[in-house]
């Protein structure tokens, strides 16, 4: 397929050297110039509205500001060459979701909603799992982008912005496992026992899945850096989830006491390392870092 690609992060480039790999023609432009420099086989183009277009256009943006600039305020929707499809493969607010589904009706262009779980390591394996909500029809027509990136499509309807609070829903157990960790090794090294030891019998035995495994690995060796997802990224995301459980009725108290956590977090200058950083915010409260 011919393809255009926005936004090359450590995601975006992993996912464009899938698509690449499996034999799309792939048009990428991002906001910061240099990003596409050592991506083999894509083609660099000099503005959004140049990857705009073609068969399809995927969307790996940082935040909703980023989207709706790039998007909806740089007028792409209203240029005469538009792509086949949108996929917004970014973690945005529910919110601007519905909002992208109504402006691309009217504009006339499908637009399918694709976030992502998994790390950029699991992107440049193909390994992620990828939750698509938007036109049926739509979603098997992006089958072969969205196979190439991911190891599984978890299909969640017609309505794109399900796709988004699903994202926000995972993202916030995520960030809970992760507090979790944290202060249960806060509680036991007060009590003479290494929190990597804890770590190493519970994510073992009760705990022996892929989220506590990995971000447990992160917490007992204090591997915050580099950072596979930031934790200032994080915060944003509580606060998205937040955003949509308080429009939708929905009290999410310990979301609350979390989204605090990573604020401080952020205040002791830890915004930009991984997300598991969180772990030293109750070993600072604990007195013991």
């Amino acid at each position: 397929m011919d393809v255009g690609f926005i936004g090359l992060g450590r995601m975006g480039r992993a996912m464009v050297g899938r698509l690449v790999a499996a034999g799309h023609t792939v048009r990428v432009w991002n906001r910061s110039p240099g990003a596409a420099e050592g991506l083999a086989g894509v083609i660099p183009v000099a503005s959004p509205a140049e990857a705009f277009r073609g068969d399809a256009a995927l969307t790996m943006l940082a935040d909703d500001a980023a989207l709706r600039a790039v998007i909806v305020e740089g007028g792409l929707l209203d240029q005469p060459d538009r792509p086949g499809l949108h996929l917004g493969m970014s973690t945005i607010s529910v919110a601007l979701a519905r909002d992208l589904a109504a402006i691309h009706e009217r504009a006339g262009v499908p637009y399918v909603s694709a976030p992502v779980f998994g790390r950029p390591d699991a992107a440049e394996r193909g390994a992620l799992n990828i939750v698509a909500a938007g036109p049926e029809a739509e979603i098997v027509r992006a089958a072969p982008l969205l196979d190439a990136m991911g190891a599984k499509t978890w299909r969640f309807g017609t309505e794109p912005a399900r796709a988004n609070a699903v994202k926000l829903a995972g993202n916030f157990m995520l960030i809970s496992a992760i507090e979790a960790m944290g202060e249960a090794c806060a509680f036991t090294e007060a009590h003479g026992v290494p929190g990597a030891d804890l770590l190493d019998l519970l994510t073992s035995t009760l705990f022996a899945a892929p989220a506590y495994k990995n971000y447990g690995a992160l917490i007992a060796e204090e591997r915050y850096e580099p950072a596979g997802f930031a934790l200032r990224l994080g915060a944003k995301d509580v606060r998205l989830a937040l955003q949509a459980a308080e429009a939708a009725g929905v009290p999410m108290p310990f979301a609350s006491a979390v989204r605090d956590g990573l604020i401080e977090a952020i205040a002791h200058g830890d915004g930009e390392k991984d997300w598991s950083a969180l772990a030293r915010v109750s070993a600072r409260r604990s007195g013991r870092a």
